[in-house]
């Protein structure tokens, strides 16, 4: 309840701030006088459309979380499909970075494969461009400032009174609204140097090197995308720029360049946390983005006056290189006309893109030891999403803790004093393995559970921590069998084959239990989990107990049957009795019965 009181504060905060700020920014004087309070403002006005952008990003990912990773599922065939999946998941998201970010992280969770993400990172690329068309076409057009406060009006009761995705399409709103109201602020506080051309001079000695000067500015273009760490950001400061007579026509498209290249810079650091093909995803986006700036740079003379003029036929506007006006059009054009053509140029060398990336980004020595988690990052992420990453997890945490089960087996079958000794180390060092994992997942569903989430991801998460936490049970359980084999081993106590058949007979049916239990782990979705075969195997296990327990209540009188035996075995056919309990457990976890 307080969060919600304290963005309610800010987005009033937010209201009174801008709209003071708007009619203030109004009745600026013509002269042009700019100090460090108007840089302030500048700054402030970026961070208001940023929070704006982040706000609405995250309203729509946790609204539609769930249909988009479906859509990443299930659209990504091949690379033509996926170049499409995240031109349409950045349209709608309005943000490449949201979708490169999930992308790198699908694959760091093993669901897409390298070149299934180079499609959706060249998508992304194109998707990214309708936010320049809606600066463009309506940030410069229409006064939004007047249009966002009504859908204060609709947003924030959806944010504190609705419930579910009502909420979350409220934040979409707000965010929305916020976004547009930071730049026309943005517009109002950057000065009109349109009839002060005197102050552009110094421009002129950066714009007659050449091709020097171009690469100048799309490193211009990177640093600022880097610094804002959002491409979409960079490229409103830019078309502002622009709009205002700042920048000349073609600064501004080597700028966009620039731009291109640093909002890779955000996958790259998704990737840092994850695996190597999570990190070679990244490269992909990396290289795909230096390569079409590479040829653009070179041609840029050439495009440029072209595009201009088709850019005046198509829009019927003025020559953007001497109208301030027409220039966010064009340079909106510009900018879709570069990425989709380095995607029609480059879709074909994808698996040469692949490549490029494996060697550039080499596997590491020891990468996949089982000791450390391999899908889950610690980078921020929405729930809706993260759950994607913790159910890959948690399925690898049930894989690992059922090699225990073959370890133990294999221990108590073994009549070699060294194997068993080494069999009781792994099940020492598994079981160390099994409390680090239960550690660091529940660590991760705690910190996400600070954010908000739908009602069936919150569902999700703890079924998660449920099932972590019996993982780590049944790890608990194997290790003391290993303590029991051998206290069994030191004080000389051997089993009656008889004994032993039982036990095997016992493993096996808690293999099957384990085997199904994985089943369900695995599964695309939980919600087609099933139960019947879990309830089955758990009632064979309680009916191989009992069988057990009889036996040894009728050989117990007889003289040639060791008390000491009968003891361990007992213990042993409790403890994997047990197991088959927190077994169960997992699958109504699974499924949802928690």
């Amino acid at each position: 309840m307080k969060s919600r009181f304290l963005k309610l504060l800010i987005i009033v905060s937010f209201i009174i701030i801008s709209s003071v700020s708007v009619f203030a920014g109004s009745e600026k004087s013509e002269g042009i006088s700019f100090g460090f309070w108007d840089a302030v403002q500048i700054v402030g006005a970026l961070a208001f459309f940023i929070y704006g952008m982040k706000l609405m990003s995250d309203g729509i990912q946790r609204a539609a979380g769930s249909q988009m990773r479906n859509i990443l599922r299930t659209m990504t065939k091949n690379r033509y499909l996926g170049v499409f999946t995240g031109f349409l998941i950045t349209a709608l998201v309005q943000s490449s970075s949201a979708t490169t970010v999930m992308t790198v992280s699908f694959v760091n969770a093993g669901l897409l494969t390298l070149v299934e993400s180079a499609g959706v990172m060249m998508g992304a690329n194109i998707g990214t461009t309708i936010t320049g068309w809606i600066v463009s076409l309506l940030g410069f057009k229409l006064k939004l400032s007047a249009y966002s406060i009504p859908l204060f009006a609709i947003g924030v009761p959806l944010l504190l009174g609705g419930k579910g995705k009502l909420k979350h399409w409220g934040e979409f709103l707000i965010g929305f609204a916020i976004l547009f109201l930071g730049l026309s602020y943005l517009k109002n506080a950057v000065p009109d140097l349109k009839n002060n051309a005197e102050v552009l001079n110094f421009l002129s000695n950066f714009t007659e090197w050449g091709f020097l000067s171009r690469l100048f500015f799309v490193f211009v273009g990177t640093l600022v995308t880097i610094i804002v760490q959002s491409s979409s950001a960079a490229m409103a400061i830019t078309l502002t720029l622009c709009a205002q007579g700042i920048l000349p026509f073609e600064v501004a498209a080597a700028m966009i360049l620039g731009e291109n290249i640093g909002t890779t810079i955000t996958a790259e650091l998704a990737s840092m946390v994850g695996n190597t093909n999570a990190k070679r995803s990244a490269r992909i986006h990396s290289i795909f983005n230096i390569i079409g700036v590479a040829w653009m740079v070179i041609l840029l003379p050439v495009i440029l006056p072209v595009l201009s003029t088709v850019a005046q036929s198509l829009f019927g506007i003025d020559d953007p290189y001497t109208s301030a006006v027409s220039m966010p059009i064009a340079l909106s054009a510009f900018h879709t006309f570069f990425n989709l053509t380095n995607v029609l140029l480059l879709l074909a060398f994808v698996p040469w893109l692949v490549k490029m990336a494996v060697k550039s980004v080499p596997q590491k020595a020891g990468e996949e030891a089982i000791e450390t988690l391999k899908f889950i990052t610690t980078t921020n992420r929405t729930p809706e999403l993260a759950t994607v990453e913790l159910q890959k997890e948690v399925a690898r945490y049930g894989e690992i803790t059922t090699r225990m089960l073959d370890f133990s087996k294999d221990l108590i079958n073994s009549t070699d004093q060294k194997e068993s000794l080494s069999l009781i180390a792994k099940l020492k060092k598994y079981e160390d393995i099994t409390d680090k994992f239960e550690e660091e997942i529940t660590e991760y569903i705690t910190n996400l559970s600070d954010q908000q989430m739908t009602h069936k991801t919150s569902v999700r998460l703890r079924s998660f921590f449920n099932i972590c936490n019996d993982m780590e049970r049944i790890g608990d359980i194997f290790y003391q069998i290993s303590k029991t084999v051998e206290d069994k081993m030191n004080r000389k106590i051997y089993f009656t084959p008889e004994q032993r058949n039982l036990l095997n007979e016992l493993f096996e049916i808690v293999d099957r239990a384990f085997q199904e239990m994985n089943a369900n782990l695995n599964l695309q979705t939980y919600d087609n989990a099933t139960l019947g075969v879990a309830y089955n195997l758990e009632e064979e296990i309680n009916v191989q107990r009992n069988l057990m327990r009889r036996f040894n209540q009728d050989n117990l009188s007889k003289s040639d049957y060791n008390i000491n035996s009968a003891m361990v075995f007992t213990n042993l056919f409790s403890n994997l009795e047990r197991i088959g309990d927190h077994i169960v457990n997992i699958n109504e976890s699974v499924a949802g019965e928690i």
